[in-house]
């Protein structure tokens, strides 16, 4: 018999085809298991799927007392509380880098779409403006990418594909990460040092306490009334109040992000700007992508449950 794996998310079923055809899926519908299985059924459960940046606390480990291992679908794991999950020895693996080019595509799109007003533009032809002769502030030119400063904040697998895919705008790059690395991009050693030099802010950084609405007032002032901020991270990084207001001010110029801080994202005081780009958290929802992340997953669970090491395991400190 097929061994068996708890879906603890919601997940499209289109994602799960593959992995179902090699185990036995208990799909919780993003309920609570407790909800949708009995005690005696989950009772057997030793691995679980699940979307890295929803909780997945002590309390949800618990209710699996043969728990061994958590495989989050894609690279984020930061809704796993990992320090729980080592206390119980369960390992916790994701998809490093799995979906990296389909990230670091969306970065662009949406860099581009805020810097040479894309949707401004769109509109501007489909309201009549543009037949009519009709004059719009948002339609000024703007400065391009050419000669732009572009700073990245992390450079990881997927800040170091949009650095080369900036790069090739003509762009200056440089970066701020926690550590240096050997890239040929300019080195800052601060997020406020990277904000006064740059005019575009790409958030690639990955999510935790440490980085909580690090990307606040303080830091969009700083991008200057030209300045863009892009994110593709988690909607946890940026202070969603200090974006709305530094773009209803016109502190920057504009926005474009793939993340909120509340997923999904409902239409409020952000979603009524102008000069804001939003997309539904699908940066790294290409085909590619998905068959990558789904190797990584697969690749997770054979290891579990043949008993060897995750090859693709998080490191919980």
């Amino acid at each position: 018999m097929p061994e068996k794996v708890l879906i603890l998310h919601r997940f499209p079923k289109s994602q799960m085809a593959r992995i179902s055809q090699r185990y036995e899926l208990m799909d919780a519908a993003g309920k609570k298991p407790g909800e949708v299985f009995s005690a005696e059924q989950l009772a057997s459960v030793r691995a679980v799927l699940a979307a890295g940046g929803q909780r997945l606390g002590g309390d949800i480990m618990d209710l699996l007392p043969q728990l061994g291992a958590i495989v989050c679908y894609g690279t984020g794991y930061d809704g796993v509380d990992l320090k729980a999950a080592a206390a119980r020895n369960i390992a916790v693996g994701n998809s490093p880098g799995a979906n990296a080019s389909s990230v670091a595509d969306m970065a662009l799109a949406l860099t581009l779409a805020s810097v040479r007003r894309i949707l401004v533009a769109d509109g501007f032809i489909r309201d009549g403006s543009w037949a009519a002769s009709k004059p719009s502030p948002l339609m000024r030119p703007q400065n391009g990418m050419g000669g732009r400063k572009v700073g990245i904040y992390g450079m990881g697998e997927i800040g170091r594909r949009i650095a080369a895919r900036v790069a090739a705008f003509e762009s200056e790059v440089g970066y701020f990460s926690r550590s240096r690395h050997d890239v040929p991009y300019r080195y800052f050693d601060g997020l406020e040092a990277l904000a006064d030099w740059c005019s575009v802010l790409i958030v690639a950084v990955r999510a935790g306490p440490e980085t909580y609405h690090v990307v606040n007032a303080d830091i969009l002032r700083r991008l200057g009334e030209d300045g863009h901020v892009v994110n593709i991270a988690r909607g946890s990084v940026i202070d969603q109040r200090a974006l709305v207001a530094a773009l209803t001010d016109k502190t920057i110029a504009g926005a474009g992000l793939d993340v909120f801080e509340k997923e999904p994202h409902a239409p409020d005081a952000l979603t009524a700007l102008p000069n804001v780009v939003l997309a539904p958290h699908v940066g790294g929802h290409t085909l590619q992508g998905h068959v990558a992340m789904q190797d990584c997953v697969m690749a997770n669970l054979e290891a579990f449950f043949a008993g060897k090491p995750l090859p693709f395991a998080v490191k919980a400190g």
